[in-house]
């Protein structure tokens, strides 16, 4: 399979010392939708952005359908489209003039509006075609600004956390959306996420970002599948004694990959099922005990644990902590 997007060794450091990309690699098959998942901050936005030229790295090299994106952004800029996380459109104007408009800026001419006939249908905006985009609801904003990204014909189509902020109904309309577009003509997806289950439904092959490196790739099911036996995730109560929680569990046979992450702690088994009352009393042995207990499959969730040592959930409150750090610390100077 050829391969639509090739990035190799990106690094990307901002202002304080950020480091965004930390060598980033990634491999695009031609006609497959890609995801990149990872918490809040782990590099997803910056690797867009650099492929899409709207920012450069300081070390790597990137091309997309075979063009370099330092040396030939305008080229680039004509075989892709791109819906950002903030939209670009007017919202004071139709959702109609919102795509002939963006028609005619690629040079379109005539075809711009039969081109917004077509995209209108096929995203299901026939209804408000003609009403302001300020009163869209979130969901039929998404859906424009999909159209808008495709309205040239792109090659690729870069879409940035596109469900962020909708709700249950809106971010499942959308995944039907996605998942029909990859079938069509060959289009390639990139796609970048923070939400498990999205990357698991939609993406062909997945990469895992984490703190601007790709710690794992693979399918969804070559990911899962990796890990063997099932998982027993416990939530230990406040006050718990953690590491004597953790060592009464890896001491156990049939236990395996042992990872403590905040007051969550994990392991696999064979037999999980079946090892909970033996976990539950060792715990108890250990002097401590368990606030709730679960057994599941396999989880991209592990996956994330397996190769970071955190749970994806604590990754994500991390970033948001060091988010809030920085903006105290600048509001601060």
């Amino acid at each position: 399979m050829s391969a639509s997007i090739e990035a190799r060794g990106l690094v990307k450091t901002y202002p304080g010392d950020v480091r965004a990309l930390d060598g980033l690699d990634i491999t695009v098959g031609a006609g497959t939708v890609f995801g990149l998942l990872g918490p809040n901050g782990a590099g997803k936005s910056t690797t867009v952005k650099i492929l899409t030229t709207l920012a450069r790295p300081d070390e790597g090299t990137a091309l997309v359908e075979g063009i370099d994106v330092l040396r030939r952004p305008d080229q680039v800029r004509h075989v892709i489209g791109v819906v950002a996380q903030n939209s670009g459109s007017d919202l004071g104007a139709t959702g109609r003039e919102n795509l002939i408009l963006q028609g005619r800026l690629y040079g379109m001419g005539a075809a711009a509006k039969t081109r917004a006939d077509e995209l209108i249908e096929r995203l299901d905006l026939t209804e408000f075609a003609g009403r302001m985009v300020k009163t869209y609801s979130g969901g039929m904003q998404r859906r424009l600004d999909v159209a808008l990204g495709l309205m040239h014909r792109p090659a690729v189509l870069f879409l940035d956390e596109p469900t962020s902020g909708l709700d249950p109904e809106s971010r499942t309309a959308l995944w039907r959306e996605v998942s029909r577009l990859a079938g069509d003509e060959g289009l390639t997806v990139l796609l970048t996420t923070h939400y498990l289950e999205e990357a698991d439904r939609l993406a062909d092959h997945v990469a895992i970002v984490d703190r601007g490196r790709v710690v794992a790739q693979g399918t969804p099911d070559q990911l899962k599948g990796g890990l063997h036996g099932d998982a027993v995730h416990l939530e230990l109560p406040a006050g718990a004694d953690l590491d004597a929680a953790r060592r009464a569990l890896a001491s156990l046979p049939g236990v395996q990959e042992v990872r403590l992450s905040g007051r969550s702690l994990s392991a696999r088994s064979d037999d999980a099922a079946g090892m909970v009352p033996v976990i539950l009393a060792a715990l108890q042995q250990a002097g401590t005990s368990a606030a709730s207990v679960t057994v599941a499959r396999p989880s991209l969730d592990d996956v994330y644990l397996r190769h970071t040592g955190r749970r994806y959930h604590d990754a994500e409150a991390d970033a948001g902590d060091e988010a809030e750090a920085l903006v105290t610390e600048g509001a601060g100077r």
